[in-house]
């Protein structure tokens, strides 16, 4: 069962998905495409044509701008916000109003997995590899790689994480490992390497 709030706005060109819940006063725009069991918070905008994956957690008033790609089990935290334009102006240089032809979408995504803590911005041209961690309030403005951990402003790498969240730690044969589930990732370097 689909279930959206009666305070929602959502197009009836927008394709949902089976057992997803769309809550109070979201927005949900033509052409958008949102997989199965998914759970967009209070106030989230999904724009035009952006494409979500199942079992995505979108957490209150996100921002998912045109040009956004979210994968199957991406997670979204409060006020994250994924932009488009690398060049904003709302005017042309001759002083006239920008319209839809004026500017360059720069495509945004996020891979299977990842998460994006409260208050990030992804920049336009980024992808979020699988698995990655984006910390709160990171200001992600070039690639992350599976599995990896970002923080700051800009966010710079500082680790990698397990598919299970937890921080990875070397392991006596010095494979990244994680401590809480054992799951060893020897295909990722060591930090600092």
């Amino acid at each position: 069962m689909i279930r959206i709030h009666p305070t929602a706005d959502v197009s009836p060109r927008a394709v949902i998905g089976e057992g997803t819940s769309i809550w109070h006063q979201c927005q949900v725009r033509e052409g958008a495409h949102i997989g199965e069991q998914c759970i967009l918070g209070k106030n989230v905008y999904v724009d035009f044509d952006v494409q979500i994956g199942s079992r995505v957690k979108i957490q209150n008033n996100c921002s998912v701008y045109h040009g956004a790609t979210l994968e199957d089990g991406v997670f979204l935290g409060p006020h994250v916000v994924l932009t488009n334009d690398l060049y904003p102006r709302a005017i042309n240089p001759d002083g006239s109003l920008k319209g839809n032809d004026d500017w360059e979408v720069g495509p945004v995504r996020i891979c299977y997995g990842a998460a994006v803590g409260a208050r990030s911005v992804i920049l336009p041209g980024v992808t979020v590899g699988r698995f990655a961690l984006v910390g709160a309030g990171a200001v992600v403005t070039r690639d992350v790689p599976d599995h990896g951990i970002v923080v700051g402003c800009p966010a710079r790498l500082i680790g990698y994480a397990c598919a299970c969240g937890h921080r990875l730690q070397p392991d006596e044969a010095g494979v990244l490992a994680c401590p809480r589930c054992g799951t060893a990732y020897p295909g990722l370097p060591l930090e600092g390497e």
